[in-house]
């Protein structure tokens, strides 16, 4: 435990603290200090417990204000929070779906190539039936021509 001598309203005190907070308690007294010879100004010399208790009571209606924004601060922090968790399941099914989409397609796109791979044997089969036939006309004309 580390000691510090500090002085309050005029008078010394030596307060004990835990080994590295020494800076942190005189911090802290230079505050009340503050708090308290500026109620002395304002309000004159009530008495050193009245202005004692005063100083107390605006410390702590100053820590209940910090506090009430510090709670609203974490309520504003859990709903965005939520609502990034909300957001995030949704990129993630948007995604999913996606995926989903996207192998339909490619099935679809699969499926299409097969079907012309196929109409084009087909078609490259009727154009050689058409050309073998327009051919035998043709050579039979020629043969009836001949003969004629």
């Amino acid at each position: 435990m580390a000691n510090v001598s500090i002085k309050f309203n005029g008078k010394e005190f030596l307060l004990s603290c835990e080994d590295g907070q020494e800076e942190h308690l005189e911090n802290l007294l230079i505050q009340i200090n503050q708090k308290f010879n500026s109620l002395k100004n304002d309000l004159g010399n009530l008495g050193e417990n009245k202005l004692l208790l005063i100083t107390a009571i605006k410390v702590l209606d100053e820590y209940y204000e910090t506090k009430k924004k510090v709670d609203e601060k974490q309520k504003e922090l859990s709903d965005l929070s939520k609502k990034f968790k909300e957001l995030k399941s949704l990129i993630y099914e948007y995604k999913e779906n996606k995926e989903k989409e996207m192998i339909n397609l490619d099935k679809d796109l699969n499926d299409l190539k097969k079907a012309i791979d196929e109409n084009e044997k087909k078609y490259a089969k009727i154009l050689d039936t058409a050309t073998n036939e327009i051919s035998s006309f043709i050579d039979n004309l020629e043969d009836k021509n001949i003969t004629n």
